[in-house]
């Protein structure tokens, strides 16, 4: 959308990459379906984004960096139900199926650049208070392998927050989260896919030597779930590559914030609790919406991650929405939870189902 920089395909996709991949896990409609009708399918996610339209309004209204914050609010909010009533009419009337960029291009056309910065920095702000216990929690794990699945629950659990999902925007303004009760009230296994054991199995044979995460969330999600995971890998000698969006979209971490987080995280020694940070990279992917087409990333990324042994995709859209079956050259794994009702119903699990696949090369 915004982003400037020319994109390129991500060079650890399986080539060739127009004929094998595609950004998009749920099919929306087939060939034989009528173009000008919209599908079931379709129908359910418009729903989908007309109910989150109050919780980003009520975001809008608060920004303080937008003058006429209300009225430019209740302008987005008129004029994106406006947009997703005709698709319901008319499918191709705003260029195909419904998804999250035309709610980022409506914003972004009234003035709102980052209507939810006031609640990443709160966020941001007490998950880092939390961050030494809960690294000190993992490290006193001794098994390699109960090590592991606590650092891969603790990503599942820092995942929910995440206020593109109308149910859990209303959750977090009503009561909050908690880390901690999240990492403890997973869904009990197996999960609607559940590869951990076997990943479990694969940890404790083998050492990767540069793995690519790309990140999701602000809060709990990058600092008690990602980092405490990234950090687990250096401590093992793998080279790190965080990849996060260039700009802002919902809750998500963007790669400026992200280097911030880092930098306010490291010790007097400049060190992640102890672990060496030198081999840690944060990396611009050149994505500026919450799911992620692989066949477009920033040219640096994909430099940097042009050898990489292990791919990590976390979050609903990027790993579960739009690559849950993409095809890696290299280990890859897929994590997050399930938080709509939609996604549920596809994979055929439970709302809050998790999400764990792993692909050995």
């Amino acid at each position: 959308m915004e982003s400037s920089s020319p994109s390129v395909p991500f060079p650890l996709l399986q080539a060739p990459v127009e004929s094998t991949y595609r950004a998009c896990t749920i099919p929306y409609r087939f060939p034989s379906d009528n173009p000008r009708k919209a599908t079931p399918v379709e129908i359910q996610w418009i729903d989908l984004f007309l109910n989150s339209v109050p919780s980003f309004k009520q975001r809008a209204e608060n920004d303080p960096t937008v003058p006429d914050a209300p009225a430019r609010a209740e302008k987005f909010a008129q004029r994106y139900t406006a947009m997703l009533e005709e698709l319901k009419k008319d499918p191709e009337s705003h260029g195909g199926p419904p998804d999250c960029i035309l709610r980022e291009l409506v914003l972004r056309e009234l003035g709102f650049r980052d209507i939810f910065k006031k609640v990443k920095d709160e966020e941001n702000a007490k998950a880092m208070s939390l961050f030494e216990g809960v690294v000190k929690r993992n490290d006193e794990i001794e098994d390699d392998g109960k090590r592991v699945e606590n650092l891969i629950r603790g990503i599942l659990a820092g995942n929910i927050f995440d206020l593109g999902s109308a149910q859990l925007a209303e959750v977090f303004a009503k009561d909050g989260m908690s880390f901690l009760a999240s990492c403890q009230n997973l869904v009990s296994r197996p999960w609607v896919i559940d590869d951990l054991d076997a990943f479990k199995s694969k940890w404790t044979k083998k050492s990767w030597e540069k793995a690519v995460i790309f990140v999701d969330n602000s809060g709990a999600d990058i600092i008690l779930g990602i980092l405490p995971f990234a950090r687990e890998l250096l401590r093992r000698g793998t080279k790190v590559i965080l990849a996060a969006n260039d700009l802002p979209s919902i809750n998500d971490v963007t790669y400026p914030e992200l280097i911030e987080i880092i930098n306010k995280l490291k010790d007097a020694d400049g060190k992640l609790a102890g672990v060496d940070v030198s081999d840690l990279i944060v990396a611009n992917s050149g994505n500026d919406l919450p799911v992620i087409d692989l066949s477009s990333v920033s040219p640096e990324l994909a430099y940097m991650a042009n050898d990489a042994d292990l791919v990590v995709l976390e979050g609903m859209g990027r790993s579960i929405e739009t690559n849950l079956y993409a095809q890696m050259k290299c280990d890859s794994i897929k994590i997050g939870m399930v938080k709509h009702p939609e996604v549920a119903q596809f994979l055929g699990g439970r709302l809050y189902d998790c999400v764990f696949k792993f692909n050995a090369a």
